[in-house]
């Protein structure tokens, strides 16, 4: 039987390893496969076949609404009346959303990534016999796994 792992490179994940050994499990059966980083930045922009779930226009919506109320509210006492001072403010409100989405998603999101680092994942693969899986599966689970499962060799 064949049990799969993600674990983050943490010292969980060296301590999983270590009870496994001290459970029985051969250091040959023990496979982790670190997985590479992704060196390019993320794009900011989505297409039309791929969104990150990230909206920019989302506080921009809200700050054209409540500044468009305010532009017509006023607009009832100014020159041109309330039609267009609401779609003037609604205008200036979008795009004063738009920056502050921007500026958070390059700037201070930017700094988190670099602060917070990059962490590399592990896959581990233990082969065991079934009587071992549930006890191995255990070991998993508790030294912090992301995800585990089993798989039965034919």
């Amino acid at each position: 039987m064949q049990l799969y792992a993600t674990f983050d490179h943490n010292i969980y994940f060296e301590m999983a390893i270590s009870t496994l050994e001290k459970k029985g499990i051969k250091k040959e059966n023990i496979y982790a496969v670190p997985l590479d980083n992704r060196t390019k930045e993320r794009k900011l922009f989505d297409s039309i076949h791929r969104s990150d779930g990230t909206s920019l226009i989302d506080i921009g919506m809200a700050l054209a609404t409540a500044f468009s109320v305010i532009g017509i509210s006023i607009g009832f006492e100014l020159a041109w009346g309330p039609i267009y001072w609401g779609l003037i403010s609604a205008f200036i409100g979008f795009v004063l959303g738009v920056a502050i989405r921007l500026f958070t998603e390059l700037v201070i999101k930017k700094r988190k990534r670099v602060l917070k680092g990059k962490h590399m994942e592990v896959i581990l693969i233990v082969d065991c016999e079934e009587g071992q899986a549930e006890i191995v599966e255990n070991i998993l689970w508790e030294h912090f796994a992301a995800g585990v499962a089993k798989i039965k060799k034919s």
